[in-house]
């Protein structure tokens, strides 16, 4: 597979098959933990996905997570895709995804015996995240009060629909939610689809990936707090909540103007130019709002006249003549390839190529900076590719060190080491050997 500049359409021989060797040309695994979240011990009572992006987040970041599943596994790990030559079948794309760089061991929650080996675990931790609905973890007596009584330091987080009562109860508190309820309830579905028509979910699961980045900041931001003070404390996020938050601009617009946001395709309804533009061979994103990246636009599409035509001359005026500049735009843009728009424009106006899961594979700019990384599995399958840590550190770097485990491979490690350091015998542990 070669790279290909920006808008450059794909050079395959194969399209059907590209995607196998995608592994070689992408970044490899460290050799072990390095981020700046080295020491922190995180026990991960998360499933489904937005609970364990949380957690992969931070071992991203260094830390050391225990993932605890119950004995049937957690939900996602068999569910596909899985590879053709992957005949055991630990774990599939969905749960591969989100769970690297953790310990997996097996606890049966309604066991007496395990919940004292979990209580024996959160007392040498520095954060517990658990994702369960609201009173599932007091069902088991492993509420937060109960937790923290045992280690004051813990910071608990949790991730729900509707959030916890303990900062603010929602009527909606006992609803199970998944991530298209969250966008709906939230406003982003009414705010997003082609323009003028019914609201549509957003592509990526934001509904349970941006509560989990939320939550992440919450347990970095209670554990600076813990390590000042000795004290630990909750951290609630709601899925709804997160939404919310993330639909700023239809909340300030309405509260300005009374305007409801509504579907408004790849636009902007105060950004002029700002959108997305078929092309000779697929689509491109060009956005010139500024005065400056204006002139350099109509320059470059040989329309100088539109810099001073009392109709384009201000981002106010294009806002108010937008079919005028569209049409000029798009009427260029349908001329050339992406590739040619993009060199033209490159480096002077905001452009991009409209870029599907394959480009990014070739992506110049993915490559350079190691966007994806190739992640080993079980049993001798293939490498799998998946996004890298996009926060990256000049001292302490991040990255992916260790594949998602088999269910329960590393419980008799885990819970051996646990003896040991409660009898005094540990040294320096950075968890078992990755597999």
């Amino acid at each position: 597979m070669t790279t290909h500049s920006p808008g450059e359409p794909r050079k395959e021989t194969d399209d059907r098959s590209a995607h196998l060797t995608g592994h070689e040309n992408a970044a490899p695994m460290q050799a072990g933990p390095s981020g700046p979240l080295r020491g922190v011990r995180v026990v991960d009572l998360t499933r489904a996905v937005s609970g364990p992006f949380c957690t992969m987040m931070l071992g991203d970041l260094g830390a050391e997570v225990i993932k605890i599943e119950p004995p049937a596994g957690d939900l996602p790990r068999f569910a596909g895709p899985f590879t053709m030559d992957d005949s055991g079948r630990s774990f599939g794309g969905l749960f591969a995804s989100i769970n690297r760089n953790k310990l997996g061991i097996v606890l049966d929650l309604g066991v007496p015996a395990d919940r004292e080996r979990l209580l024996k675990l959160v007392d040498t931790a520095d954060v517990l995240v658990e994702n369960y609905r609201s009173g599932v973890m007091e069902r088991w007596g492993l509420e937060y009060e109960a937790l923290h009584a045992r280690n004051p330091r813990l910071v608990y987080a949790s991730i729900r629909g509707f959030g916890d009562p303990r900062t603010g109860a929602s009527p909606y508190m006992d609803w199970p939610a998944y991530d298209i309820v969250a966008q709906a309830m939230g406003g982003l579905v009414s705010m997003t689809g082609p323009a003028g028509d019914e609201g549509v979910r957003v592509g990526p699961t934001i509904g349970d990936l941006y509560p989990a980045t939320l939550a992440a900041v919450g347990v970095l931001s209670a554990l600076l707090h813990a390590r000042a003070t000795g004290e630990g404390q909750m951290v609630d996020v709601a899925m709804v909540d997160s939404i919310v938050s993330l639909c700023e601009t239809a909340v300030y617009r309405y509260s300005y103007t009374g305007v409801v946001s509504r579907p408004a395709g790849n636009g902007h309804p105060q950004l002029v130019p700002f959108d997305v533009f078929p092309t000779k061979d697929g689509q491109c994103a060009i956005a010139a709002p500024t005065d400056n990246h204006w002139k350099v636009l109509c320059e470059t599409m040989g329309r100088p006249e539109l810099v001073g035509d009392e109709r384009t001359r201000t981002n106010g005026d294009r806002v108010a003549n937008a079919e005028l500049v569209y049409g000029a735009i798009a009427g260029w843009a349908r001329e050339r390839t992406t590739a040619e728009i993009a060199g033209e424009l490159g480096g002077r106006v905001p452009v991009g190529p409209v870029n599907d899961a394959a480009d990014l594979f070739t992506d110049p700019h993915v490559r350079a900076r190691d966007m994806l990384v190739a992640v080993e599995q079980p049993g001798g399958a293939r490498p799998v590719v998946f996004p890298n840590c996009p926060i990256r550190f000049t001292a302490t770097p991040s990255g992916v060190y260790r594949r998602p485990p088999v269910l329960g491979e590393h419980t008799e490690e885990v819970l051996a080491r646990l003896d040991a350091e409660g009898a005094g015998d540990a040294g320096p542990w950075e968890g078992p050997a990755k597999g």
